[in-house]
């Protein structure tokens, strides 16, 4: 694609890297075959080619973006599918970031949309505030059905985002996993030590699924620790364009994991949310400009690895099979177009005893997108339905997943248990049954199930 940035622009680091995934970029078309929002409304404009083409407009002509530019982009997942197959190599991730960042920066969004963002941009990170306003929205749930749907728009309303709030919070939160600062000793001989990202919204909703994943590290001899000064990885606030917020929080976490690794060292910081482990991967080109930070970012972002990454080097001992368990296996966007983490999760599950079989269209994604599914309700809504009609047809036991927004939205829709793959891998080495040790171990959709 040719380009007509001025020399002056292209003095800034940012416009200079737009450039160059620009330049990639050969008009093709690949991309729209597996774009999500293409594949639903057929609009060139909400097709990453689309928006390459207004991102490119917006960025040469160097003017607030138009209300037209905000609505294509917003409609944007993120899912990264037209990375995986674009044939140029061209990195839309980077690009539709930076699009993001001007437009918060630089389009007057109406007062309620800018009061919603900066709700859930205050909230969902910090895991008190998520706890609480989660126990809130259990008392206002019966009430989201009086609420007015309206029809699908480009720019839901709020009443209809906070429809779709309410009928994803849950009817009941589990207790609160391990404090912050705790260490679990490994048993036996100790042949690793690793970080274990905390997460926000999950430890609120699923404290479960680090559970299981400590119980199945330590089993196997790696000690875990959880980082007292650990803050959220910025995933969310970043895909909303708040890049300031983002990365204080990135800043924040290199320093204590970094000073952790000082203290006892560590041989991985280990995610078990695909989204946040593809921004905590990351890091090391979001702060490539801070010259203070970057070659630490840099250091993070090598020791970050998604929990089946470790898993698949650690030899697993089986202790039961379950061979007449069908698992279907939902390939997270963040954990397959993101990370390009495809066959381990399902190698894992298939080798520790479950009969894994793959979910047709498992390129597109199921809707849930960070904030996407109380941003843009509508899209997301048809995407999840699109999803579980397609697990409903491998007629599946359990349904796996690597990212707990992808385990609210399916569970959202569906009446078929949706757990972690890290459940199901504790399960099948002498953990317990996942929904079996009480109710901070249910399986998700027991409290999520709105049909």
């Amino acid at each position: 694609m040719k380009t007509e940035f001025s020399l002056a622009q292209l003095a800034d680091p940012d416009i200079a890297e737009a450039d160059t995934i620009l330049r990639k970029c050969v008009h093709c078309g690949f991309c729209t075959a597996t774009c999500p929002t293409y594949v639903l409304l057929g609009d060139e404009l909400d097709s990453p080619r689309g928006r390459i083409y207004l991102i490119k407009e917006m960025l040469e002509k160097d003017r607030p973006p138009t209300a037209e530019v905000v609505k294509h982009i917003d409609r944007c997942l993120s899912c990264l599918a037209c990375m995986t197959t674009c044939p140029s190599g061209v990195n839309y991730m980077h690009l539709v970031d930076q699009a993001r960042v001007r437009i918060e920066r630089d389009f007057a969004r109406p007062w309620t949309e800018r009061l919603l963002r900066a709700v859930l941009a205050r909230v969902l990170p910090r895991p008190k505030l998520f706890r609480a306003s989660m126990m809130l929205a259990r008392f206002a749930r019966p009430l989201a059905g009086l609420l007015p749907s309206g029809k699908a728009s480009a720019t839901p309303t709020l009443l209809r985002r906070i429809r779709a709030m309410l009928a994803l919070s849950p009817r009941g939160l589990p207790q609160a996993g391990p404090l912050a600062g705790s260490v679990f000793p490994a048993q036996g001989e100790r042949r690793g030590r690793v970080a274990l990202l905390q997460g926000c919204a999950q430890q609120v909703l699923a404290p479960r699924i680090n559970q299981a994943a400590i119980s199945l590290l330590t089993r196997h001899g790696v000690e875990v620790v959880l980082v007292k000064d650990e803050q959220c990885c910025g995933a969310l606030t970043h895909h909303m364009g708040r890049e300031t917020e983002a990365l204080a929080f990135a800043r924040a976490n290199i320093t204590a994991w970094l000073a952790e690794a000082d203290r006892g060292g560590l041989d991985a910081i280990l995610v078990t949310t695909s989204g946040c482990g593809t921004v905590i991967k990351d890091y090391g080109f979001m702060l490539r400009q801070d010259r203070d930070f970057a070659a630490r970012a840099a250091q993070i972002s090598a020791l970050a690895k998604d929990i089946t990454e470790y898993v698949g080097g650690l030899d697993l001992a089986s202790a039961q099979r379950h061979d007449d368990i069908v698992v279907a296996y939902h390939a997270a966007c963040s954990l397959q177009h993101g990370q390009k983490i495809t066959q381990l999760p399902k190698e894992l599950l298939s080798k520790n005893g479950f009969v894994v079989k793959d979910v047709p269209e498992s390129h597109l994604c199921c809707g849930s997108a960070g904030t996407y599914n109380i941003l843009q309700p509508d899209i997301a809504s048809k995407l999840r339905d699109r999803k579980v009609a397609n697990i409903a047809m491998i007629k599946p036991d359990m349904i796996a997943a690597g990212n707990i927004g992808c385990m609210v939205q399916i569970a959202s829709g569906t009446s078929v248990p949706v757990v972690h793959t890290i459940e199901l891998l504790d399960w099948a080495t002498g953990g317990p049954q996942p929904g079996s040790s009480g109710p901070d171990r249910l399986v998700y959709n027991d409290g999520l199930n709105t049909r």
